[in-house]
């Protein structure tokens, strides 16, 4: 089971064109992707790291959550 602290990027893109890329806790983005398989009339609540979204699913054309980031660099050198 994943740490419910652990961060993924998603980027939502709605009709139009627009988009919006954050950074949520693993259960967010989980919590949008069931989201989005039920009632497309909803609005979904989705906390980010920088600040509250409020997401109408009739709106969202599609959503890309990245896979972890890799650290690039020398870890715990010092």
């Amino acid at each position: 089971m994943a740490n419910n602290r652990e961060r993924v990027r998603v980027e939502v893109t709605f009709e139009g064109g627009h988009a919006i890329a954050v950074l949520v806790e693993t259960d967010a983005a989980e919590g949008l992707r069931r989201a989005l398989e039920g009632d497309r009339d909803a609005v979904f609540e989705l906390e980010a790291d920088d600040g509250r979204y409020f997401i109408p699913l009739r709106n969202v054309v599609y959503v890309k959550r990245f896979a972890r980031d890799t650290q690039i660099g020398f870890g715990g050198t010092t």
